[in-house]
């Protein structure tokens, strides 16, 4: 059974989306990222679970995030 679950995708941090967003629209590592972007909003269980005892304590503190 496969499991599909839209979901809602954010930056973590004001940095990294500054620079993404200043990236070329050409930009070849652009293009991949928006691809993930599009899989992730369309099924948030695309690509590897990681284990929740492995999500780094600073980024549920920092964060609030209980799935990575």
């Amino acid at each position: 059974m496969r499991i599909i679950k839209p979901s809602k995708v954010i930056f973590a941090d004001d940095n990294v989306e500054k620079e993404f967003y200043g990236l070329k629209d050409n930009d070849e590592i652009k293009e991949y990222i928006k691809r993930v972007i599009r899989d992730i909003k369309a099924n948030a269980f695309c690509g590897i679970q990681l284990p929740k005892r492995l999500i780094p304590k600073e980024y549920i503190q920092k964060y609030q995030v209980m799935n990575l």
